[in-house]
């Protein structure tokens, strides 16, 4: 019996509902069909959207199969009828999709899909980003919306074709606020809350992202299935080596020009830092500076410990896969690369294997550069180099000089064998230096000083000029060491006092200082980690210095020389500074409070003087009047002074109410009697005092978990401020809809609006922000809603009307939560 081939997959992805998807999956099935291919609609939502329905004409659509759940009745793709029909293609909408409980044999529709696959049926199949199974995280933190349908991104790799459908934010939503993707009334709540053009356009990255690795993978296979080992410059990945020195701004832009050259190149520099920290010698204050300049050209800033550069710079080239690497021309002139050997530009060279290595010129090269460590006063290679020279370079003397015997005197062949132990002792310090006066001596008592050919070390003369070699070797190699010591001491001091200042600018500067001085002592001390502790720890391996009191600071790694740990008292007493600006700030925190009190209370006793005085004169001059035995009122008059005195009395009553909330909450002894609620119950209470509202669909909206009397004071004050602000011909707007597991509650006015200035006091008690009448009310009305509000576990905020004006959001807790979810995830369960 012959295998059934596998069908083809093919999937449309979005970054986002209403991009287009299954707009363009059923022009490319109608394209298909009009080419002869027997295709059908398996399942395709078009969410009531004319031009994507208009685009099933022509199609054959399978009937959709019907099920049943908790008292509802849902429609799902009839697997078994589209198995028996057996369409070339078949066309199959919202690739991950939770199928209802019982409706059919699998559990999610990409397991349908899966089956149409193994039957040979060739899909075409639409999913958007955050239904992603790897995304699902990321994609929740950018929105606040959980995804409860998802599919393995395993299953949409091996898709023979993935084709993202792309449109700018921006377009998306004129496409949103036009009524092309969503119902007039969910408009609003769109726009402002998953449709944020911040939200698009990180959910527009991922997109493009995970398709771009997809095709990087898809590279990868074709190199490996036809043997290409070489390397195909996609993408460029640039590292660039800083040292910290005035060459770094240079190559950095050197660097991210290479970088630029290629679409999608990343910048990534790095600095190499020793594990004896300062020794390093780096400009602190420079590397900080050219760290900016890499942000600000788009690339990323890494450091790494480790004693050979060469090797560390390479090691972390081949683990961030880079394809380049940058460095600048070495600073040493051409004695010091003779005597010293290969450095690290060299080195690199030969280790970095298929990784192309830069080496760019710049006007420090040659000229010198930083001086080796305090650890030893000669590098390596001049400690090998030293006693060779002592040894070869004597020799070499006598070779020559026997050459042309008689032509100098004894005296300028004694001078020239100085001059060559001068020279060793330049090179490989005191030791090279007695090597090369005995070897020296030596060879001029048997070469030159008469009887020629033996050694006279009996005589005084020859006793003596031994003796001279090796007092001038020692004296010059001991100036030229202590030169070198001297010379190390005033690098490294300069080192620690740019140390020093940076961190002095980071405690000025404030900010989170104690975690940076924190890292920053780790990176420079070459440890395992820094951190403050009340007590010095007894554990090996950790060096602990005071840095106030009762604080330490407590490093973990190697051991620190002597030299080493004064420094990090230095850096220990910084820290101190810092922890005590930070409880200076503390205390500062804790007076700020009763100075915000204070305030307040003055606002308080400005504004009642007048808010509650005038409706108390009024109904006080009312009652006066109908008390008064001079004067007889007809009916009217008498029932417009009962009016205004109750009228009077009801503001005043209001205002005191007002107050007396704010001040319970402040206290904290506001009771709350929490109950599920219904939006339709509370609303006509509290829009009694401002008739003139539209009033939305809030019946769909489940109901909430609130105080009912609360909710109806925190709708009527959103409401009458909206109504304040409102033009007189235009209403002030309540909706209600469910987002995220919660109701929102949005009242809208077609005011002013609000500048994003003034936000931040919008809820501040006393504050009237933007009112056209500054002489009316306290100013507690939002102050007391926000209250309120986050006492029932809700929160209130402003956001633009669309077309101009101010939106006010109340999210309240619905009060059957897991039920509305449930329903929700039994419901349609996605957007195409």
């Amino acid at each position: 019996m012959n295998e059934v081939p596998r069908g083809r997959l093919k999937v449309y992805l979005g970054a986002a509902p209403g991009v287009g998807k299954t707009y363009r999956m059923l022009d490319e099935g109608r394209r298909r069909a009009g080419r002869g291919a027997d295709v059908v609609v398996a399942f395709a939502e078009c969410h009531g959207r004319v031009r994507t329905e208009a685009m099933l004409d022509g199609l054959e659509v399978v009937a959709r199969a019907r099920c049943h759940y908790r008292g509802g009745q849902f429609e799902e793709m009839d697997l078994a009828a589209v198995l028996d029909r057996r369409p070339q293609v078949a066309i199959v909408d919202e690739f991950a999709h939770s199928n209802i409980p019982g409706g059919g044999r699998n559990a999610k529709r990409w397991q349908d899909i899966e089956e149409l696959l193994a039957a040979g049926i060739d899909v075409i199949t639409a999913v958007n980003v955050q239904h992603l199974e790897s995304l699902k995280d990321v994609v929740e933190k950018i929105t606040g919306l959980p995804q409860h349908d998802t599919v393995p991104d395993e299953v949409v790799r091996r898709a023979r074709q993935v084709e993202l459908v792309d449109i700018p934010p921006e377009g998306l939503r004129r496409r949103m606020a036009h009524g092309n993707i969503y119902a007039p009334e969910k408009i609003d709540a769109a726009l402002a809350n998953y449709f944020r053009p911040g939200n698009l356009t990180a959910l527009r990255q991922l997109a493009l992202l995970w398709v771009a690795d997809r095709v990087d993978e898809a590279l990868n296979s074709y190199r490996a299935e036809h043997a290409i080992g070489g390397v195909w410059e996609t993408r460029e990945r640039v590292v660039v080596a800083l040292t910290g020195g005035p060459e770094g701004d240079t190559i950095i832009r050197r660097a991210a020009r290479i970088a630029t050259r290629s679409a999608g190149g990343d910048l990534l520099a790095v600095h190499v830092t020793r594990s004896d920290g300062l020794a390093a010698g780096a400009s602190h204050a420079s590397l900080a500076r050219q760290r900016r300049l890499v942000e600000d050209l788009g690339g990323s800033y890494h450091q790494v410990v480790g004693d050979d550069v060469a090797t560390a710079l390479v090691e972390f080239a081949r683990a961030e896969n880079a394809t380049q690497l940058v460095l600048g021309a070495s600073r040493r002139g051409r004695l010091e690369r003779f005597v010293t050997g290969l450095g690290t530009g060299e080195t690199v060279v030969a280790l970095s294997g298929d990784i192309d290595v830069h080496r760019v010129t710049h006007e420090r090269a040659g000229r010198g550069t930083l001086l080796p460590s305090r650890r030893r006063t000669l590098s390596k290679s001049r400690l090998i180099a030293g006693p060779v020279a002592g040894l070869v370079l004597p020799v070499l003397l006598t070779l020559v000089l026997a050459q042309t015997r008689g032509t100098l005197n004894l005296t300028s062949e004694a001078l020239l064998f100085l001059l060559a132990v001068v020279g060793v002792a330049c090179i490989g310090g005191v030791a090279s230096a007695v090597i090369a006066s005995v070897t020296a001596s030596l060879l001029l008592n048997y070469w030159f000083i008469p009887p020629i050919g033996a050694f006279t070390l009996d005589d005084a003369n020859a006793l003596l000029a031994l003796a001279v070699f090796v007092v001038v070797a020692a004296t010059v190699a001991a100036v030229v060491d202590r030169s070198l010591r001297l010379s190390r001491r005033a690098a490294r001091a300069t080192a620690e006092a740019e140390t020093m200042s940076s961190l002095a600018g980071s405690i000025v500067r404030g900010g989170q200082t104690i975690p940076a001085l924190l890292e920053r002592t780790r990176e420079t001390f070459g440890m395992e980690s820094a951190e403050l502790v009340d007590e010095p720890p007894d554990a090996g391996g950790v060096t602990a210095v005071p840095a106030g009191p009762g604080a330490y600071l407590a490093l973990h790694g190697r051991d620190l020389s002597s030299s080493e740990r004064r420094v990090l008292a230095a850096f220990a007493a910084h820290v101190g500074s810092a922890v005590e600006r930070a409880r200076l700030a503390e205390a500062a925190a804790e007076v700020e409070p009763v100075k915000a009190a204070d305030r307040m209370r003055t606002a308080l006793l400005r504004a009642v003087g007048h808010d509650l005085r005038t409706p108390l004169a009024a109904g006080w001059a009312a009652v006066t009047s109908l008390r008064s035995r001079d004067v007889v009122f007809s009916a009217e008059d008498r029932d417009e002074l009962l009016a205004t005195a109750d009228e009077s009395m009801a503001k005043l009553n209001r205002l005191v109410e007002n107050l007396l909330d704010l001040s319970r909450l402040e206290a904290g002894v506001l009771k709350l009697n929490l109950r599920p609620t219904a939006l339709e119950e509370v609303l006509p209470a509290a829009l009694v005092d401002t008739p003139d509202v539209e009033v939305g669909d809030v019946e769909e909206v489940p109901a909430v978990l609130v105080d009912p009397p609360l909710l109806e004071r925190v709708i009527a004050n959103l409401v009458a401020n909206a109504a304040r602000h409102s033009p007189p011909d235009a209403k002030v707007l309540v909706t209600a809809s469910v987002l995220a597991g919660r109701a929102e509650l949005r009242v809208v006015d077609r005011g002013p609006g609000l500048p994003s200035t003034g936000r931040d006091r919008l809820f501040e008690p006393f504050q009237r922000l933007g009112d056209t009448d500054n002489n009316t009310g306290l100013g507690l009305g939002l102050a007391l809603a926000r209250g309120l509000t986050e006492a029932m576990s809700g929160t209130i905020g402003p956001e633009d009307t669309p077309g101009g004006g101010l939106t006010m959001v109340v999210s309240l807790p619905l009060a059957e939560p897991a039920a509305h979810a449930e329903r929700g995830r039994a419901g349609a369960s996605g957007v195409s």
